[in-house]
Formats: structure tokens, C-alpha cells, sequence
């Protein structure tokens, strides 16, 4: 079995692996008390909470199959190594099973607060069914060989893919209000921080290793830290050069009309980002 040479990488190993797990995990909170004290979801795309839903958990089924799972061990080993280390952390199930909690969570604002005349696309929900029926289907290909690490894989692959694609709603909803009021700043700060540090667990693992397997081992999480950098930089640039909110002599946010097509004139004024 595979071990760690070095007892100072292992250790940052963990401190970069559970750094990175509370930064992702509290990235969902200044969402949550936003729209808390909003009282309202409008500026928070919809379909981005439900393809964030069947990506984290798509994440949490592979993550938690691959890290409790001899078996599944087992077949990672022999595909890639009996010196190989498994690539999951428990920081990373750990993380997984908060996001799928803080995702639902978020949703049930969704009918609960004021949210306009916004709702969920046609093609969100087609994508979702898509995807989740072509789960099952490999379901049950995978069920009587016991092919469960390509099944895994196949999660871990889902997950890769709601992550390129979520955040494309919300982005280009910002694009056309020309505003990112209702979508928290603070979520997205501490988003890039969790992807910086995971990929720096990685490489971390890799230097002790001095191998590269647990990256294309673990192509998800590999993909995972990239795309999350690419589109939370993007959001800081829309939030703080495309788009800054304009304050008034009292510091309030200064709501522009170009919000407007997103609520009804009895809709409450929106507040600031968080």
C-alpha cells in the first residue's frame, strides 16, 4: 500500500485539503444570509442552484463510493498502482455531504422568499433529466461486471460537467442586468479560495508522490479547482469592474433600473451584495 515519504507534505497535505473544505463550505453561507435578509432570490439564477444540486451530488457519490469503499480501492489500485494513494481526502466527503445540505437548503429559500417573475429554464430541467436518466443507465450497465469504479468515474464526469456549465446561467444573467446585486461577492471569494488550495493540495501529493497519477488519477477534482478559478474570476470582474454597485451618501446601495425587468413594481428594493 502506498504511504507518504514525508511527514511535513503529509501534514500540509491535510491543513491545505481542510482550509480548502471550510472555505468551500462557508462559500455558501453569504448566499444563505443574503437572501436571509433580503427576504428575496431575485439577482440568483435558478438554474445555477439546480445544476449546483445534481453536480454536488454527483461529487458526494463519487467521493464518498471511492473513500469508504475497499472494493472500489481495490479497482483504483489495480488500475493505476498498488503504490498508488487514493486520491479522495476526508475533507473532500466531508465537503461534499455540507454542499448537497447548503444546495437543498438554498433551493428551499427559492420558495420561500420574494423571487419575481424569475424561474427555472426549460433547458435546465432537460439537461438535469439527461443527465440523472443517463446515471441510471449506467447504473445498470455497470451493476452485473461490478464495474464500479468506471461507474464512479462516471459521477466523477458529471461533476465536471455541472461545474463548466452552472455557472453560465448566473453569468450571463449578471451580463444582461448589467448588475450582480443578489448574487454574494463573499460566496465567490471564498469559492476561489477552496479551488487555490485544492489544486495546491494536489500538487502537494504529487511532489511526495513525484508522480502525476493522482491528478489524471482524479481528473475530476483536477478539472474541478480549474473551472472554479476561471468562472469565480470572472464574477469578481463583473462584480468589481463591470458592474460595481454605486453607493449614495449614506453608503446604500444605489439599485439601477436596469434591474427592474427581474421584479415586480411591488417587489422590495433589492439590498447590497454580502
Amino acid at each position: 500500500m502506498s504511504s507518504w515519504n514525508s511527514v511535513g507534505l503529509e501534514v500540509l497535505y491535510q491543513v491545505l485539503g481542510w482550509v480548502a473544505f471550510f472555505a468551500w463550505s462557508f462559500s455558501f453561507y453569504p448566499q444563505v444570509f443574503l437572501n436571509y435578509r433580503r427576504k428575496s432570490v431575485v439577482g440568483l439564477n435558478f438554474d445555477f442552484l439546480v445544476l449546483n444540486l445534481t453536480k454536488h451530488s454527483s461529487y458526494l457519490i463519487y467521493n464518498a463510493a471511492l473513500f469508504f469503499s475497499p472494493f472500489i480501492q481495490r479497482q483504483y489500485h489495480e488500475q493505476y498502482g498498488d503504490k498508488e494513494m487514493i486520491p479522495v481526502a476526508a475533507n473532500d466527503v466531508a465537503f461534499s455531504v455540507h454542499a448537497v445540505t447548503l444546495t437543498a437548503f438554498t433551493l428551499f429559500q427559492v420558495f420561500i422568499y420574494e423571487r419575481g417573475n424569475q424561474k427555472v429554464s426549460k433547458v435546465c430541467v432537460s439537461i438535469t433529466a439527461i443527465v440523472w436518466v443517463a446515471a441510471i443507465v449506467c447504473l445498470i450497465v455497470a451493476w452485473p461486471k461490478n464495474n464500479w469504479l468506471w461507474l464512479i468515474d462516471v459521477f466523477n464526469s458529471i461533476q465536471v460537467g455541472m461545474t463548466a456549465i452552472k455557472y453560465i446561467p448566473q453569468a450571463v444573467m449578471n451580463f444582461k442586468r448589467k448588475s450582480t446585486i443578489g448574487w454574494s461577492i463573499g460566496n465567490i471569494l471564498l469559492d476561489l479560495t477552496g479551488g487555490v488550495l485544492n489544486f495546491g493540495q494536489m500538487g502537494v501529493q504529487s511532489i511526495d508522490q513525484h508522480t502525476l497519477v493522482n491528478f489524471y488519477g482524479n481528473i475530476g477534482k483536477t478539472l474541478l479547482s480549474l473551472e472554479v478559478v476561471f468562472f469565480d474570476i470572472i464574477f469578481i470582474i463583473q462584480h468589481y469592474v463591470l458592474y460595481p454597485v454605486k453607493r449614495d451618501e449614506n453608503g446604500k446601495a444605489i439599485i439601477s433600473e436596469r434591474v427592474a425587468p427581474l421584479i415586480r413594481p411591488s417587489d422590495k428594493p433589492e439590498e447590497d451584495n454580502v
